[in-house]
């Protein structure tokens, strides 16, 4: 079995979407408006996507900057968002929301899960503002699809919640309730985080931009991504 590690890349777009295949990347993740931290992506940027690169993609589910899905409207327009964006096709999504307590929003967790029928997703990085992460896992381990976590271990980024990280990645947790979808570990990540991560068994990583040596107004970089699949491998 390999053991190849994988490495996951933000794209606004199909230039993006093709540079970071090109450098090595393993999947995607599609979102829009990174000012606000990733918003859902058009159908037409998806199709777009979808058709130039032939590596997963996984789209994001977000309506708003912050954790909060909002009112009853506000997730019902994301469930009709998710049901268009299964009918062009996509597979993989990206999702996650918190109350205003920091417990995770299971009403609105439960109604996207519903509608993706199935789907793979990942539940990003509310589990870092969460009140309480291991709580939160279990909550959610019984929801239909969830597979992984992007998670830096801390609101703070990678640095600050490295040794978070490494006690979630213990292969002895795996077992436990709540801890058997995949860690993910983006936000803040650097190169020099990688020996602890890969020594503790994470085997799954993101960057955004870090795949964006010249800055978000220009796109991913291939070499970028390729610099980092090489450190991985």
């Amino acid at each position: 079995m390999s053991n190849r590690a994988l490495l996951e890349v933000i794209a606004l777009d199909a230039q993006d979407a093709i540079a970071a295949e090109a450098g090595g990347a393993d999947r995607l993740e599609l979102v829009t408006d990174i000012a606000a931290d990733g918003l859902t992506p058009s159908l037409a940027t998806f199709a777009a996507v979808r058709a130039a690169v032939g590596i997963p993609v996984r789209v994001m589910l977000r309506a708003a900057d912050g954790f909060a899905a909002g009112d009853a409207a506000a997730v019902a327009a994301l469930v009709a968002q998710a049901r268009a964006l299964r009918a062009e096709g996509a597979r993989e999504f990206v999702l996650g929301f918190l109350n205003a307590d920091g417990t995770p929003d299971l009403a609105a967790v439960e109604a996207l899960a519903e509608a993706l029928e199935g789907c793979r997703w990942t539940f990003h990085r509310a589990i870092d503002r969460a009140a309480d992460r291991d709580g939160l896992r279990k909550a959610l381990a019984e929801v239909p699809g969830l597979d992984t976590y992007l998670t830096a271990g801390s609101a703070r980024g990678v640095a600050d919640g490295l040794p978070v990280l490494v006690t979630e990645a213990a292969a002895g947790r795996r077992g436990e309730p709540g801890y058997g979808a995949r860690l993910l570990v983006g936000g803040g990540l650097e190169l020099g985080h990688l020996p602890v991560l890969r020594e503790a068994g994470v085997d799954a990583f993101h960057i955004g931009g870090a795949a964006r040596p010249d800055g978000w107004a220009r796109p991913v970089s291939p070499a970028a991504v390729t610099h980092w699949r090489k450190a991985l491998d």
